[in-house]
């Protein structure tokens, strides 16, 4: 049997996927809810991104009306950040945080995530960023301030996590990233 060849999916996930089946016993209703409500929202929020990377990295404000894009993008640019920044520490364990700078003179690493979702978001992941940094371009957490803010339904969440925390969350990369070497060169 020669197979066909999708290249063009590799690293994409499907939205009627086997894996997330759940979707084949939904009445027509359900369906069309569950659609409308998780891919379009899917797709709404890459857009949405998509145009808060472009006016902070051409630094254009948007109107102050509370919105949660407007507070995301506007505390950005006043902070200088970085859009859609790529952290790496194998290719195993990496990351895109939504917003990051890091300021040498104070010492101090923020990172902002935009959340367009309807589920409450998890500090962990923007936790896991900071551990990321820290790793790539080895900065010892002790020696540095974090702080985090999750921007979600016109509210902002702000962390100050502490160093180990951060320190943590670094040796569970390390050692998660080398188990999954060795398991990927023993199959």
């Amino acid at each position: 049997m020669r197979f066909n060849e999708h290249s063009s999916l590799r690293g994409k996930h499907a939205l009627l996927s086997p894996s997330q089946g759940a979707w084949i016993d939904k009445t027509d209703e359900e369906f069309d809810q569950w659609y409308i409500s998780s891919a379009m929202a899917a797709e709404i929020g890459t857009e949405l991104h998509d145009m808060a990377r472009v006016h902070i990295k051409h630094k254009i404000p948007m109107p102050d009306d509370g919105s949660t894009i407007s507070m995301y993008v506007n505390d950005a640019i006043e902070g200088k950040m970085h859009p859609e920044q790529e952290l790496y520490y194998s290719y195993n364990c990496f990351g895109t945080a939504d917003a990051i700078e890091f300021y040498d003179e104070e010492r101090l690493l923020k990172i902002y995530d935009l959340k367009t979702g309807v589920h409450t978001a998890n500090i962990r992941q923007l936790v896991i960023y900071a551990a990321l940094f820290c790793l790539e371009y080895d900065v010892d957490p002790k020696t540095i301030d974090v702080e985090l803010r999750i921007y979600q339904n016109s509210k902002v969440v702000v962390s100050y996590p502490q160093a180990d925390d951060i320190i943590f969350y670094m040796q569970r990369i390390v050692e998660r990233s080398a188990r999954a070497a060795e398991l990927r060169s023993s199959t």
